[in-house]
């Protein structure tokens, strides 16, 4: 068996689907592998450091392509679909290529590789289950974007985010308004009450209360009925708009106390709801920052600019995307153990590789098999009806 990764395409992405730390797990399953030339150079991973663990070097992309059986991919061809349309001439059928892929939305880059014959896994549908966790890439990345959050809002806000007690008189708190408490809103609190701010969250989720509070951030109650806010899969679920009014319309008070907002509220395959409107950023003070890390969905701030910071009635709102890929050697450390745990799970107690389809992680995960797409999600977004298998 042959694991191959490849160089990432997608402008500015310096992170690699497999880092030297996790080749002898590769090498305990039987697996060899091949890395191309210069793939884990950007994210500090020089190409001796693969051979010093025993991978081999590829010349070329096309080579690691023609021998991998296993194909690991940062951003496959869905979240590449410019530069990554040139890798379909060289999947192939039965070749099985482990990427994240915007399966959700990307449904003819979905199509075009099932055409090829090749099994995708596409690493955003994991399902969020105890088992699954460490397969977790949406966690892991999440996990990155709510610590750089924290630091983005310090570095733009022009306080300082302790309190400090100073010869020159004593220094308040920075305040910080953190709205959602999934792993990126976790993150974002426990990042910036290590700064030293005072840090109040809110979610949907009245569970999550005791997790926000034992960061040592205040829980904002607002009287709200949420309903189900999670699908089965453990992802947030969309909420209606008369939801999302009644919830702004309670948030504008707090928004306006903050000095910093971390917005995390995103839908998979869905725009991101607008929580914060125009006239709730009027209402901040000038100097005051948000930190929106829904902007590849859209936004959750009204006058977010994917990809820009902006100034806006005094506020300034950055709007990130990527944002994993700012710190790449840890991230690809993160994505490298997701990527191999997941595929551990397709090796049977006899050491072979093997799709068992009744096996939750793995049924839920696969995108597409033998010239059909087989997940279900991807299928009903598609008007398809569901598998028969």
């Amino acid at each position: 068996m042959i694991v191959g990764t490849v160089k990432e395409t997608f402008p500015g992405e310096r992170r690699v689907a497999l880092t030297p730390y996790v080749m002898p797990v590769l090498k305990k399953l039987g697996c060899e592998v091949l890395v191309e030339s210069g793939a884990g150079e950007s994210a500090g991973y020089p190409d001796a450091a693969y051979t010093e663990k025993g991978a081999k070097i590829a010349s070329s992309r096309a080579e690691v392509f023609k021998t991998a059986d296993v194909v690991a991919q940062v951003r496959g061809y869905g979240a590449n679909p410019e530069q990554g349309k040139e890798d379909m001439g060289l999947l192939r059928k039965g070749q099985i290529l482990i990427a994240s892929f915007e399966p959700l939305t990307a449904l003819d880059q979905v199509k075009e590789v099932a055409g090829t014959g090749a099994t995708l896994f596409a690493l955003e549908l994991v399902p969020r289950i105890t088992r699954a966790q460490s397969m977790d890439v949406l966690s892991s990345m999440a996990t990155i974007a709510g610590y750089k959050a924290a630091l983005l809002a310090a570095n733009h806000l022009p306080k300082m985010m302790p309190m400090m007690m100073t010869a020159a008189g004593t220094i308040s708190p920075a305040k910080v308004f953190v709205i959602g408490a999934g792993v990126a809103g976790l993150q974002a609190i426990a990042s910036t009450r290590r700064l030293g701010a005072q840090v109040v969250a809110y979610d949907l989720r009245p569970a999550v209360k005791e997790q926000v509070e034992s960061l040592g951030a205040k829980f904002v109650e607002m009287e709200i009925e949420a309903g189900e806010s999670e699908d089965k899969g453990g992802y947030a679920k969309e909420m209606g708009e008369d939801f999302y009014r009644k919830q702004r319309e309670l948030m504008t008070r707090v928004v306006a106390e903050n000095d910093v907002v971390i917005t995390t509220a995103a839908i998979p395959g869905k725009k991101a709801p607008i929580l914060i409107t125009a006239d709730m950023v009027r209402g901040m003070a000038t100097g005051s920052v948000i930190v929106d890390l829904a902007a590849e969905r859209g936004g959750n701030c009204e006058l977010t600019k994917p990809g820009e910071v902006v100034v806006e009635h005094g506020v300034t709102i950055i709007g990130p995307i990527n944002i994993a890929t700012t710190v790449p050697f840890h991230a690809s450390q993160m994505f490298s153990k997701n990527v191999v745990t997941f595929l551990q799970g397709l090796f049977n107690k006899e050491g072979k590789l093997e799709i068992n389809l009744e096996d939750e992680v793995v049924r839920e995960t696969m995108a597409t098999h033998e010239g059909e797409v087989t997940n279900s999600k991807i299928r009903e977004a598609m008007g398809l009806a569901a598998p028969t298998t």
